[in-house]
């Protein structure tokens, strides 16, 4: 490199060359610097997400490349958290894409010291038959005054914080149908 180029590239002078006497601009900029490209460059869509973590619902830009996720930031768009994301928002790419990520249903059956893989349909089924089977066995059809109870304590149901209006509501309905009247939502823990 020549010297008149090197001296060319020096940030104050630059900055007076290039009419940017605060050096808020490309004059400090250094050649690694002017290589950098953000991380979503690459992205082939942005997906708008709610970040799982809590109640807040913070607002996520999920970049996708290749089909699968490449980086997870805050949406400026979102009135809740307007693109700003806490630690654990910040971080969730990991549950996406960590290699330690479960993503089979893992079982372990009583008084067993392994866990076992199971299909998605065998344990659906299993909780649906130890759901029936526990309201039919904990059944109050009334008390011992004869008051009308009509319910279930053998189950409680906790909805999730990120879920939205429309599930939660069908979450209440399906318990109060169950007869489960022990109905929480993480929301409002």
């Amino acid at each position: 490199m020549k010297l008149a180029e090197l001296i060319g590239r020096w940030p104050v002078l630059r900055q007076a060359a290039e009419g940017d006497p605060l050096g808020l601009g490309k004059a400090v900029q250094s050649r690694k610097t002017e290589q950098l490209r953000p991380r979503t460059d690459g992205a082939q869509h942005v997906v708008k997400s709610v970040c799982p973590y809590c109640a807040v619902g913070c607002g996520q830009l999920v970049y996708v490349r290749d089909g699968k996720v490449d980086q997870i930031e805050g949406d400026p768009d979102s009135p809740i958290s307007r693109g700003r994301l806490c630690p654990k928002g910040a971080a969730s790419k990991s549950l996406v894409t960590s290699p330690l990520r479960l993503t089979k249903v893992k079982y372990r059956r009583p008084y067993a010291t392994d866990w076992e893989e199971l299909g998605l349909e065998e344990a659906m089924d299993m909780i649906a038959d130890r759901v029936i089977e526990t309201r039919r066995s904990t059944w109050e059809q009334a008390d011992k005054a004869g008051n009308r109870l009509a319910r279930t304590m053998g189950i409680a149901m906790l909805g999730g914080a990120t879920l939205d209006n429309e599930e939660n509501y069908l979450i209440k309905k399906l318990a109060m149908g169950l007869g489960i009247v022990q109905v929480e939502n993480q929301a409002r823990i």
